[in-house]
């Protein structure tokens, strides 16, 4: 990775360009550029896929934002740049007292979350959730989207100190150690042991491998688990006749498609996850801030798996 200079950008058609203020960094970010993502653009490219800024430029179609917006966005690839572009349906208004860093840590870890969680898991207020992988970005949404809207326990698991500090900070009832040698059992007898017994009612799985077969062997009767993502590298497989016997739904949620599919949903839901940081429902983790320079470091920083929080990146004039 280098910096370099590049002519400023122009809208296309059904697009805005945004003088970026602020980018997050996800896990998604250190798979594009390893080559080990779905959607790899040719090189070179500008990675970084969630930014906050200040609208400069609109191309034609766009008609419902004005120059001078403020806007947080969700995009495929880009926003680690002084200036990115965002199509119609994948940037959204951000409230004047929302600051721009609080605003991109709200975007598409909690999108997720919340999609994952309420959208795909039918979520309803008083069951319990179990969180795979809590520490991570989507995992401390998780937790704290199920504990805004009325979860009655919730469980976050952990392999570090570091993350077990988050995740109980973030709101968790319990957290669990997932580091065991036997996973698929250990897995089990400590969610049993957290429900006397009940098992959880939901399951958002953004690990895989190992974890989705032993989280399955935790859910109570007719729970659901809902797959995120891979983290653990390994796709797993399921015996469809245990998901008969325990009456059991196992689903996925990928983002992009809702945003596809279903934009005017994505920018309710955008406005909700506001709303409740405006509440004071959410306490947003920075593991670590960085500098525009610094990507590549925070890069690394997010790959290593062990973060406790985001890491932020501030670019251009101060992230307000």
């Amino acid at each position: 990775m280098k910096i370099d200079e590049l002519p400023a950008l122009v809208p296309g058609s059904n697009e805005v360009v945004v003088d970026v203020r602020a980018a997050a960094v996800g896990f998604v970010d250190t798979l594009a550029v390893s080559g080990r993502y779905q959607n790899i653009p040719p090189v070179p490219f500008t990675p970084g896929m969630e930014f906050a800024g200040i609208i400069r430029a609109i191309g034609p179609g766009v008609t419902d934002c004005a120059v001078g917006d403020r806007v947080v966005a969700y995009v495929l690839n880009g926003a680690f740049s002084e200036q990115a572009v965002a199509k119609i349906g994948e940037f959204y208004p951000v409230p004047d007292e929302v600051p721009f860093d609080r605003a991109v840590l709200l975007c598409g870890a909690y999108l997720t979350a919340y999609f994952a969680l309420v959208v795909r898991g039918q979520f309803e207020r008083g069951e319990t959730v179990l969180v795979g992988g809590a520490g991570g970005a989507v995992g401390l949404a998780a937790v704290q989207i199920a504990k805004a809207l009325g979860a009655g326990t919730v469980i976050g698991t952990y392999r570090s100190a570091a993350d077990r500090q988050a995740i109980l900070e973030a709101g968790a009832d319990v957290a669990i150690d997932v580091s065991d040698s036997d996973l698929r059992e250990a897995v089990r007898v400590k969610v049993l042991a957290a429900t006397n017994g009940h098992g959880a009612d939901i399951v958002l799985d953004p690990i895989g491998g190992e974890f989705f077969s032993a989280a399955l062997r935790a859910i109570a009767w007719s729970g659901r688990l809902v797959v995120i993502g891979f983290a653990a590298g390994d796709i797993p497989t399921v015996k469809v006749n245990y998901l008969l016997l325990k009456n059991i739904g196992v689903l996925g949620v990928e983002l992009s498609q809702y945003r596809r599919q279903a934009p005017d949903r994505v920018k309710v839901v955008q406005a909700e996850l506001f709303d409740l940081w405006h509440q004071g429902r959410f306490r947003l983790r920075v593991a670590r801030h960085f500098t525009f320079e610094g990507i590549p470091a925070a890069l690394e920083f997010v790959a290593s798996g062990r973060t406790g929080g985001r890491a932020l990146i501030s670019i251009g004039q101060n992230p307000a």
